[in-house]
C-alpha cells in the first residue's frame, strides 16, 4: 500500500508540475484539458503521439480563436455583418456576382480599392463591413472608421503634436474601411488631412470607401478643391472596383409601404 501512495505522491507532483511548466508557456488549453484528455487516451488506448497530436490541435484551435477575437475587436465594428443577412432583392440594382467574387479577398493582396456607391439605407456599410468582417475571420487586419472620424482624430493629434502616430493607425491595418465618405462636408484642413490618409495607403495597403455620392460629384465633398479632388481620386482609382447600389433605403421600408 506505501508502494502505491508514494507511486500516485509521485503523479501528482508531476502533474502539477507539468500544469506549471503549461502555465508558464502560456498554453491555457493545455492547462485546462490535459489531465482529462489523458483520461480519454488511456480509455482510447491512443498513444502517445495520438495524445499529444490532439492537445496541440486543441491548442492551436483556442490561439486561432483568440487572435480572431482580438482581429475583430480591433476593427471596431460599430455593428457586425455578414453577407447572410444582407437582403438582396430589396436593392433594384446590385450585380450580387460581383459583389460576392469579392469575398475571394483577392484585393486585399493586391492592395487594391472597393468603392461602394449608392443612396442612403441600401446597404453599403452593411456591404462592407461583412467584407471587412470575412477578412477578419481569415487572419487579416483591420480598420473600420467613417471619414469624419479620421480628419477629426487627425486634427486633434496635429494639435497635441502626434500627428504621425495616429497617421500610421490607419497605414497598419491589411484594410481600411472608410465610410459615409460625402455624408457631411468637409473643410479644406479636413481634405487635406484625409488626402494624407489615402495617398499614403496607395498601393500598400486596401481600402473600402462607401459614398452616398457619384465619382462627378467628389469635388463637392473636398471643399470644390478640384485639383485635390482629382488627386484623391487618382490614386482610389488606380487600382479598383466599384460596386453600384440602387433603389430606395431600405430604413424607410415600412413608410414606403404605406
Amino acid at each position: 500500500m506505501a508502494k502505491v501512495t508514494k507511486k500516485n505522491r509521485q503523479l501528482k507532483l508531476s502533474q502539477i508540475e507539468l500544469g506549471n511548466n503549461l502555465q508558464y508557456l502560456r498554453l491555457p488549453y493545455m492547462v485546462d484539458n490535459y489531465n482529462e484528455l489523458a483520461s480519454t487516451a488511456a480509455e482510447s488506448h491512443w498513444d502517445h503521439v495520438r495524445y499529444l497530436t490532439a492537445l496541440v490541435e486543441g491548442e492551436s484551435n483556442n490561439r486561432r480563436d483568440r487572435a480572431t477575437q482580438r482581429r475583430v475587436r480591433q476593427a471596431r465594428f460599430p455593428v457586425i455583418k455578414t453577407m447572410d443577412q444582407f437582403q438582396w432583392t430589396w436593392p433594384k440594382k446590385i450585380n450580387r456576382q460581383q459583389v460576392q467574387n469579392l469575398f475571394r479577398l483577392k484585393f486585399i493582396e493586391e492592395k487594391s480599392n472597393i468603392i461602394i456607391l449608392g443612396g442612403v439605407g441600401l446597404g453599403k456599410t452593411h456591404l462592407a463591413t461583412a467584407l471587412a468582417y470575412d477578412a477578419c475571420l481569415k487572419g487579416y487586419s483591420v480598420l473600420f472608421t467613417t471619414a469624419i472620424d479620421v480628419i477629426n482624430n487627425l486634427t486633434t493629434a496635429q494639435a497635441a503634436g502626434n500627428f504621425h502616430k495616429e497617421l500610421r493607425k490607419y497605414l497598419k491595418p491589411s484594410i481600411v474601411v472608410l465610410d459615409e465618405l460625402g455624408f457631411l462636408p468637409i473643410d479644406k484642413v479636413g481634405a487635406d488631412l484625409l488626402f494624407q490618409v489615402i495617398s499614403h495607403r496607395y498601393e500598400q495597403g486596401a481600402m473600402i470607401i462607401t459614398s452616398n455620392r457619384a465619382f462627378k460629384q467628389w469635388p463637392e465633398i473636398f471643399n470644390n478643391d478640384s485639383t485635390l479632388t482629382s488627386a484623391i481620386l487618382d490614386r482610389v482609382l488606380h487600382h479598383a472596383e466599384t460596386i453600384v447600389v440602387e433603389g430606395k433605403s431600405f430604413r424607410m421600408k415600412d413608410q414606403i409601404e404605406l
